[in-house]
């Protein structure tokens, strides 16, 4: 089976999706979000920590597909929160022996919508096309790490070189919160 977990990062809300590419058709098997509702920063990253292994131990996804970090010079202290979030789930795919692989948001973006500054709308609109889905993704986190399993599907990762026979289909969206 090739599994791939996407995974939009943040402290707060950790969106996830995780897709079945096996068959040459893309196959959305989960989608949902993790929470963390502790106030401390310790206990937030043990909760997204919690969420993501449990997400893995049940899928066994063979990569994760994140984006990677970026913030505006005026804006350090949120890299650094982004990057405890993003640490304990690299610690999470490592501990699994999962491959984390990192893609600019722009380029997840323009890659499913055709431009780089696409909208949170805009991505989940393009996430409920691309999948058959009867509804957007909601959070939009949801949306955003579906974007980013399927950016790293149609960077032929996994040999998926006929991207429009892959996406045809409907396929329910399965949304949890973890």
């Amino acid at each position: 089976m090739k599994v791939i977990l996407g995974v939009d990062p943040g402290l707060n809300t950790t969106g996830y999706g995780v897709i079945d590419v096996s068959t040459g058709k893309v196959r959305l098997l989960e989608a949902g979000v993790v929470r963390s509702r502790e106030g401390r920063v310790a206990h937030k990253v043990n909760a997204i920590y919690d969420g993501v292994r449990e997400v893995i131990d049940t899928f066994s996804p063979d990569v994760m597909a994140m984006e990677k970090l970026y913030t505006h010079y005026d804006r350090p202290t949120t890299a650094i929160l982004m990057g405890h979030a993003r640490g304990c789930i690299c610690l999470a795919a490592a501990q699994s022996g999962i491959e984390v692989v990192s893609y600019e948001a722009t380029k997840v973006k323009k890659l499913l919508t055709g431009s780089g500054r696409a909208t949170k709308d805009q991505v989940q609109r393009a996430i409920k096309l691309e999948l058959g889905l009867e509804q957007y993704p909601d959070p939009p986190d949801i949306a955003d790490a579906l974007a980013l399993a399927l950016c790293h599907l149609y960077h032929g990762r996994f040999g998926v070189h006929n991207i429009g026979n892959a996406i045809k289909g409907h396929f329910p969206a399965n949304t949890v919160v973890r």
